[in-house]
C-alpha cells in the first residue's frame, strides 16, 4: 500500500488562515515579552542606580536598534493583549464559529497594527 503523504513538506507553501497567524504570532509576542524580562530589569536598575546610570540608560534608548525593539515590543505587548482577549471570548464560547472565529483573528491583527501606529503618533508627537 503506498502513502499518499508527502515526504518532504515546505512549510512556506501552507496557507495558513488568519487565525492560525493570530496564534502564532501570539506564542511568538509572548516569547518575546519574557525575554525581555531581565533586559528591562538590568536596564531599571542600572537608570536608578545613579545620575551616571541613568544618563547611560538614556544614552542606550537613543540607539536606532534600540528604538526598533521598542517598537517591536509595543506590538508585541499589543498583539498579545489583543489575542488574549479574543481567546478568553473563544474560551467563553463567543465566536466559535468558522466565520466569527475569522473575523475576530482579523480584527485581532487590525486592531494590534492601528494600536501601534496610535503608540507610534505619540511617541514622535512627544
Amino acid at each position: 500500500m503506498q502513502s499518499t503523504r508527502p515526504v518532504f513538506l515546505e512549510l512556506w507553501r501552507i496557507k495558513l488562515p488568519a487565525t492560525g497567524y493570530v496564534s502564532i504570532l501570539h506564542r511568538i509576542s509572548g516569547v518575546l515579552m519574557v525575554l525581555s524580562i531581565p533586559i528591562c530589569a538590568y536596564l531599571f536598575d542600572k537608570a536608578v542606580s545613579g545620575p551616571e546610570g541613568f544618563a547611560a540608560t538614556a544614552a542606550f534608548f537613543d540607539h536606532w536598534f534600540v528604538r526598533l525593539g521598542l517598537i517591536v515590543m509595543a506590538w508585541s505587548l499589543l498583539h498579545h493583549l489583543f489575542a488574549g482577549i479574543r481567546y478568553l471570548l473563544l474560551d467563553l464560547h463567543v465566536g466559535l464559529d468558522r466565520a466569527a472565529s475569522r473575523r475576530s483573528a482579523l480584527i485581532v491583527i487590525a486592531a494590534a497594527l492601528a494600536a501601534l501606529v496610535l503608540v507610534l503618533i505619540w511617541w514622535v508627537a512627544r
